[in-house]
């Protein structure tokens, strides 16, 4: 079973807004085990809108469109549906009365505009809206569905969960999708795919093996479609379980689980306590920890000393070794943290000291050169990390080397 999902607005074209509609739809879907055939973004326009929908229904028996569904002129998607389908627009008197009850708690006057978003397509069955004035719709042509859903993400998302889904398990006969994901950390995916080479030329016909790279983890997904769930899930256990002989090191852990949140958990288990000193990560450590629940079990304490006077006045490094070594240097991240477990009493720490750019950069320590410091009850120790040439890149890649180094040495 396959489903196209369409999502129209300028505002998406020209990066004014984020499509998160087609990445809830698309995991929803999935879950329900149906197909995600494509996912494509138009603007409000009748002629796009058609041949979208024409090509949409080509290839899928389900085509699910958000946006397009608001009272303004600008607002095209129920009228060119309606054309499309061959039907007249009626005056729903339920969505009126659902309509004019929303707007008066706002203090808003139900106007002829507002009156419009109760038209609705004669031939459509109605979605209600419980959260939001434009209603959804739902139309039926030869075995396949169209569903025309607002644009206002926490909408649409109640319209999946409470009228969608529930109708489309009833109409289609669906057989499951199953997504498994192993997390590996502190190996290149180049090398990752050499060692486990053999291990993925033996794998069944029917799972398919997809590489997630990011900062310093690569997330291997074993995916099958349309399938018996139990059997599969079964036999995606076993092969996971032969990676765990073949790189044993590497195994952080399964699905959407961060390396941040595995430390989260090891730290908690075990009682013990962090604190972070960052200079050219500016927080970005700390954040992760932070904007976890239950981080004020074990973190203690981020210090962003981005001067040297900082890093000297707040964390004790000597200004001796900066003037001598230079502030991104082994002697000053093993210092700054050092001093933030000192000033903390954490058990651990972590530091970063480093250049992110565009300037500042040298034939010795170019752009993207961070030392990584790592202070554990028994040893100090730092390590230094090319993380790229865009300052951004650099940020992100230092901070995740950083986590999976403490996990390390968790481990």
């Amino acid at each position: 079973m396959k489903a196209t999902i369409i999502t129209i607005g300028d505002e998406i074209l020209i990066g004014q807004i984020l499509d998160t509609n087609s990445r809830y739809i698309s995991r929803t879907l999935n879950a329900h085990g149906i197909v995600v055939a494509e996912r494509t973004s138009i603007g409000d326009n009748r002629t796009q809108i058609v041949e979208t929908l024409d090509r949409a229904l080509s290839q899928s028996e389900i085509v699910i469109i958000t946006g397009g569904l608001g009272p303004t002129k600008d607002d095209i998607t129920k009228h060119t549906l309606c054309e499309y389908f061959g039907s007249t627009l009626r005056y729903d008197e339920v969505e009126a009365k659902h309509i004019r009850t929303l707007l008066e708690a706002r203090n808003i006057v139900f106007n002829d505009l507002n009156r419009g978003q109760a038209m609705v397509p004669e031939c459509c069955t109605v979605l209600h809206n419980a959260h939001g004035t434009a209603p959804g719709m739902w139309f039926e042509q030869e075995g396949r569905v169209v569903i025309s859903l607002p644009g206002v993400p926490f909408e649409m998302q109640h319209l999946i969960d409470e009228e969608v889904m529930p109708r489309l398990t009833a109409r289609f006969e669906l057989r499951e999708i199953i997504h498994r994901t192993m997390i590996t950390f502190g190996i290149a995916e180049s090398i990752l795919a050499e060692r486990i080479a053999a291990w993925e030329e033996a794998l069944p016909e029917y799972l398919h093996l997809a590489y997630l790279p990011a900062p310093n983890v690569v997330r291997l997904r074993l995916s099958a479609y349309e399938v018996e769930g139990k059997e599969v899930s079964r036999e995606i256990d076993s092969q996971f379980e032969k990676l765990h002989t073949i790189i044993p090191d590497n195994i952080a852990g399964f699905e959407d689980a961060s390396v941040e949140e595995l430390v989260h958990n090891i730290l908690i288990n075990r009682g013990q306590t962090l604190a972070v000193a960052e200079s050219c990560t500016g927080g970005a450590i700390a954040s992760k920890f932070t904007a976890q629940a239950g981080a004020s079990a074990y973190f203690l304490c981020g210090v962003v000393s981005y001067s040297n006077e900082s890093k000297c006045n707040v964390l004790g490094v000597q200004m001796s070794d900066i003037e001598q070594y230079g502030a991104v240097s082994e002697q000053v991240a093993k210092a700054m943290a050092q001093g933030a477990k000192v000033i903390s009493g954490a058990n651990f720490a972590i530091s970063t000291t480093g250049i992110a750019g565009p300037t500042g950069g040298t034939k010795e320590k170019p752009v993207g050169t961070v030392w990584i410091g790592i202070a554990t009850p028994d040893k100090c120790f730092a390590v230094r990390k090319n993380c790229g040439t865009d300052r951004s890149q650099i940020i992100s890649r230092a901070t995740a080397y950083a986590i999976a180094m403490l996990y390390d040495e968790l481990k």
